[in-house]
C-alpha cells in the first residue's frame, strides 16, 4: 500500500495533466467551451426544482418544505452520479488505455486515480452549483455540511474498488461490461433516490441493507435535507463492502496485470 501511494505521489503531475487534457478535449470543438460544465448542471437543478416543487408540488412524507423533494432528489442523483461515473469509466479503463498498459514504464495504478479525479472534478462543479442553490433558497444545512466529506471518501472508495474488479474482469470477459450497464439501471431504482425508503413494503425495505449505495445516498439526503448527521452505524456495511472491494480489486490488478497486457 505504501509503495502504491508513493507511485501515485510521484506521478501526480501525470495524473493532473491527464485530467486537464480530458477536460479540455470534452469541450474543444464547442462554441461555449467550458461554460457547458456550468450550464448542464445548472439546467438540471432548475428543471428538478421547477418541475417537482412548482409544477408537481411533490412532497416527502412528513416534510413541508417548499424545496424538500427537489433537495432530496438532487442529493440522491448527484451522489449516485459520481458513483456511476467512476464505476462505468473504470470498467473500461484498461481496455481504453491498452497502448499505455503495454509500456513497461507506465505506472498502471494511475489509471484508477485519473478516473476518480475526472469524476470528482465534474462532481465538484455540479455540487458547487447545488450548494449555491441551497444557500440562496435558505436551505443550507449549516456546519453539518462538513460531514459530507467522509461520505464522499467512502463513496469514492466503494466506486474505485468495484471499478477495479470490473475493469480487470472486463479485459478477459467483455460481457461483464455489457451486463453491468444493464445491472446498474436496476441498481439505481433499487436505491431510494426518486422515492423515499418509507414507501417500500417492509420485506423490500429490509433488503436495502445489502445495497451499500442506499446507505450512502441516504447519508447525503440526511445532511442536505434534514441537516443531521448520517447514520454512521448504518454505513458500516457499506464501509466493509468498500474495503473488501478495494482489497479484491488491488489483488486482481496485481496478479493479472501481465495477463491483461497479453490479452489486450
Amino acid at each position: 500500500m505504501s509503495a502504491m501511494l508513493r507511485v501515485l505521489w510521484q506521478s501526480r503531475g501525470f495524473i493532473r495533466g491527464s485530467v486537464q487534457r480530458d477536460f479540455q478535449v470534452r469541450y474543444r470543438n464547442t462554441m461555449l467551451g467550458a461554460a457547458w460544465t456550468v450550464l448542464n448542471p445548472l439546467a438540471m437543478i432548475v428543471v428538478y426544482t421547477m418541475i417537482f416543487s412548482q409544477v408537481m408540488h411533490s412532497k416527502l412524507p412528513g416534510d413541508v418544505s417548499r424545496f424538500g423533494y427537489s433537495i432530496y432528489l438532487c442529493a440522491g442523483i448527484l451522489s449516485w452520479g459520481l458513483f456511476a461515473e467512476i464505476v462505468t469509466r473504470a470498467q473500461n479503463m484498461f481496455i481504453d488505455n491498452a497502448n499505455l498498459l503495454k509500456k513497461s514504464s507506465f505506472p498502471r495504478i494511475c489509471l484508477p486515480a485519473i478516473v476518480a479525479s475526472n469524476a470528482l472534478l465534474n462532481f465538484a462543479i455540479i455540487f458547487g452549483l447545488f450548494t449555491v442553490f441551497l444557500v440562496l433558497s435558505g436551505q443550507f444545512p449549516g456546519a453539518v455540511f462538513a460531514l459530507l466529506l467522509p461520505l464522499l471518501l467512502l463513496e469514492v472508495a466503494l466506486a474505485i474498488g468495484l471499478g477495479l474488479v470490473l475493469g480487470v474482469l472486463n479485459v478477459f470477459f467483455r460481457d461483464v461490461g455489457q451486463f453491468f450497464q444493464i445491472f446498474i439501471q436496476f441498481w439505481f431504482w433499487f436505491t431510494p433516490i426518486v422515492y423515499p425508503a418509507t414507501i417500500l413494503p417492509p420485506a423490500l425495505r429490509d433488503l436495502l441493507v445489502v445495497n451499500p449505495m442506499a446507505a450512502v445516498t441516504g447519508g447525503f439526503q440526511d445532511v442536505l435535507l434534514h441537516g443531521r448527521a448520517p447514520d454512521w452505524a448504518g454505513l458500516l456495511p457499506a464501509a466493509a463492502c468498500a474495503l473488501v472491494l478495494c482489497l479484491l480489486g488491488l489483488s486482481l490488478f496485481r496478479k493479472r496485470a501481465g495477463e491483461m497486457v497479453d490479452e489486450l
